[in-house]
């Protein structure tokens, strides 16, 4: 008779599921392999890339380097969490918009970024808005785009970038 995995409790999208798990497993192998939420995307493995960002508690978190026991009580929204295709969430929306995408391989790090920077600042300026993504790698040169869809989900526009 083999022990059992241990159960970690987490809350993913509003939903609270049981996870048979080590605690020490890192939060995106949980959210890909066992909740089949594909949002998050393996990038670096080390933090460094965003693509695997998550937002927890409010706060953008890099899910490849936070253990799933650090989750248990805290509220874990990814992108699937954020709105349908029916209703997308409007930062969703502004980089549809915008078409803020080459590749697509970093969206979902970018658009968690910027719904955790709107979450604590509805209004942020140019310069937060940059310092939000600064972490955040595309390797496509989606950089200009990006930039008007953040601004655009704030409520701003990008007069350095408008011409």
């Amino acid at each position: 008779m083999s022990p059992s995995k241990p159960s970690t409790r987490l809350t993913v999208n509003g939903k609270v599921r049981d996870v048979d798990a080590s605690p020490d497993t890192a939060l995106l192998y949980v959210l890909r392999n066992d909740l089949e939420l594909n949002g998050p995307k393996y990038g670096c493995g080390l933090g460094e890339c965003g693509a695997c960002t998550v937002i927890i508690d409010g706060v953008a978190a890099r899910s490849c380097v936070i253990p799933i026991g650090g989750c248990e009580n805290r509220d874990v929204l990814t992108l699937e969490g954020l709105g349908s295709r029916e209703h997308p969430d409007p930062v969703q929306s502004a980089f549809i918009e915008e078409q803020a995408a080459q590749c697509g391989y970093c969206l979902n790090g970018m658009i968690m970024s910027i719904k955790a920077l709107l979450l604590r600042n509805p209004q942020p300026s140019e310069v937060e808005i940059a310092e939000a993504l600064k972490y955040n790698l595309c390797r496509c040169g989606a950089h200009v785009e990006i930039m008007r869809a953040a601004m655009r989900a704030a409520g701003r526009t990008l007069e350095s970038l408008a011409q």
